[in-house]
């Protein structure tokens, strides 16, 4: 090789494209070549993940219309008298908080669509988080590592909520009134710290002149800035943690299958995020929402009737008007009024607290302390799924009784008749629920394990050469057998021993409390087929298979012991008896379960 000094011509060389020389110009200030792994993260595909993704760009549509809300709205309760242009309300005192809310809506050009876009947007992104937050619970993804993150998620949850009721109150309508006026009845009614609670939200008695300045920064501020720390941190845990994904071939407690973050997932998100924008902009042009002009300006002697919260407040309401007036003195002199404390305070902290611990109940009741990053089906546990459809039963029926007078009004019925129908609703209806959702698990869950062992019907009727007629039964694919029998079996906690060798066990209590609630969760479980069944199930399809050694569909191989195409499990070659149609999955799930 000859060295030589002579250096190419300017035409000749090759320069690097300007993408390369920004990246590498920010590479060098920012390192962002170390998230390159980033680029490769993996997302599982399932319809039913769009729902937290919903809630995401909701939020991002409510930051960017609640910015540009703030440079039109004046948070002030001075009053003044407006001239605007709705003239049905001229000449009638108000607030400046509610005048600039007029001004918003009729004088700033797109201001009313804003307005709408900002509070629909509210309404789904509490829609959507409710459902993503149901998901979570009936798939089990709370589980451990994810505890923490289940309590960021259902913090947020809560704070989102009360973020809609604060935002919701600031336009000073006697409607947003009214439900202020509710809200410090409620802190009222807290013994001991009520008081001061009201002192520090409403600044003396109500209404007050400082209550819309308040909220206005917590709305503003305040809140959205919590929310946007716990939503980072939230999807940190997400990436750290890796997702979730439902049992599947090839799908593992050490893999993700999906599709990565770039190019793909990035481009369906975006896609996704614009569709989510249109449908909240299309709502904002075409569904009228929160008409401030026909409530008028909030007065404390005046209630309109028929007057409802948003959705996500409607359960309160119905709570507060199906509780009868029960109030007692204690000693000292202070009047406790359950009749507002037991619906509005005790009943939603409670709920919120068990739902909230129930990962750490389950936990508790079963003893695992094993990482779970594959979810489960609904009707795998019955228990679970029942419970959350009660909780679900039990706020519709407050829901419902929240707009009572209305249904009055609509159906010609007796206002009280409906009151008392809730009243026993309240308990009735969520037991049903419960038991109705339980028998409806196991009922399928029956049929699951029928259709690993007899297929699934086809509808084809088949003459058999001694004339019978039998209908034909297709079997199931390698992924839905697999998928069905490749659930956990947890074990029930055993019954304490009262004492041994003579000396009394002094965990009984704990250990029996614990073995009745792992009873209660696990018990009653429909069992999985054994091994022996799977191999006698094998004649359903075909009887020369029947013994376990021939072709249940044609497709194994000449002595019986045909490859399942690598789908069984996503690792290779099924170690079963058959092939294609289901059951060599269902007997490799069994074995490695033996072994």
């Amino acid at each position: 090789m000859t060295a030589t000094d002579e250096r190419a011509p300017h035409s000749a060389r090759t320069t690097e494209p300007k993408g390369a020389r920004v990246a590498d110009w920010a590479d060098s200030r920012l390192g962002i070549y170390n998230f390159r792994f980033l680029i490769r993260k993996v997302f599982p595909d399932h319809w039913s993940f769009m729902f937290g993704e919903i809630a995401l760009y909701s939020f991002i549509v409510l930051l960017l219309t609640g910015v540009w809300l703030t440079m039109f709205f004046d948070p002030s309760m001075r009053e003044t008298v407006y001239n605007g242009s709705h003239s049905e309300l001229h000449g009638i005192p108000m607030s400046q908080a509610y005048a600039s809310t007029l001004r918003i809506s009729f004088d700033v050009r797109g201001g009313l669509l804003i307005r709408q876009l900002h509070h629909w947007s509210a309404l789904v992104m509490i829609a959507a988080l409710c459902v993503h937050t149901l998901r979570h619970f009936l798939t089990g993804s709370f589980r451990k590592p994810r505890e923490v993150n289940w309590l960021i998620g259902f913090t947020l949850l809560v704070l989102v909520t009360l973020e809609g009721f604060v935002g919701y109150s600031l336009p000073d309508d006697l409607l947003s009134g009214t439900g202020l006026r509710i809200a410090e009845g409620v802190t009222l009614a807290i013994p001991l710290v009520g008081t001061y609670l009201t002192m520090f939200l409403f600044g003396g008695e109500y209404p007050g002149h400082d209550v819309i300045p308040r909220f206005y920064s917590f709305h503003i501020l305040l809140m959205p800035g919590i929310i946007l720390a716990l939503v980072t941190v939230h999807l940190i845990y997400v990436f750290y943690h890796k997702h979730t994904q439902f049992r599947g071939p090839g799908r593992t407690e050490n893999n993700v299958v999906g599709q990565p973050l770039m190019p793909v997932y990035t481009a369906k998100a975006g896609g996704f995020f614009f569709l989510v924008f249109g449908v909240l902009a299309m709502l904002a042009g075409i569904a009228q929402i929160n008409p401030v002009w026909t409530y008028g300006p909030y007065r404390g002697d005046q209630i309109s009737q028929g007057s409802q919260p948003d959705w996500y407040m409607g359960f309160l309401e119905g709570a507060l008007r199906a509780m009868p007036s029960w109030e007692f003195v204690i000693p000292g002199g202070y009047t406790v009024n359950m009749g507002v404390l037991l619906p509005a305070v005790i009943l939603p902290t409670v709920l919120m607290a068990v739902v909230a611990l129930w990962p750490f109940l389950e936990a508790w009741a079963t003893g695992d302390r094993e990482e779970h990053h594959l979810l489960d089906r609904p009707r795998e546990h019955p228990t679970r799924t029942a419970f959350v459809s009660s909780i679900v039963a039990f706020y519709l029926v407050l829901f419902f009784g929240g707009a009572n007078d209305v249904i009055a009004e609509r159906f010609h019925l007796s206002l009280n008749q409906i009151t008392w129908a809730v009243r026993i609703g309240v308990f009735v209806v969520p037991a049903l629920a419960y038991v109705v959702t339980r028998r409806i698990c196991l009922g399928l869950q029956h049929r699951d394990i029928e259709k690993v062992l007899h297929g699934r019907e086809t509808g084809r009727i088949r003459r058999l050469p001694h004339g019978e007629f039998i209908e034909v039964h297709a079997p199931l694919d390698q992924g839905t057998a697999y998928s069905i029998l490749a659930r956990e079996d947890r074990p029930i906690a055993p019954a304490p021993v009262a004492q041994a060798d003579g000396v009394k066990n002094p965990h009984a209590r704990k250990q029996m409390l614990r073995h009745r609630v792992s009873r209660w969760l696990y018990g009653n479980q429909v069992p999985k087929p054994t091994r022996e069944e799977l191999l006698r199930s094998l004649g359903h399809f075909d009887p020369a298979s029947a013994d376990g050694h021939g072709s249940s569909n044609g497709h194994a191989g000449s002595n019986g012991h045909g490859s399942s195409n690598g789908h069984s499990n996503g690792h290779g070659p099924s170690r079963g008896h058959v092939s294609s149609n289901g059951h060599a999955a269902a007997l490799e799930q069994q074995e490695q379960q033996t072994h």
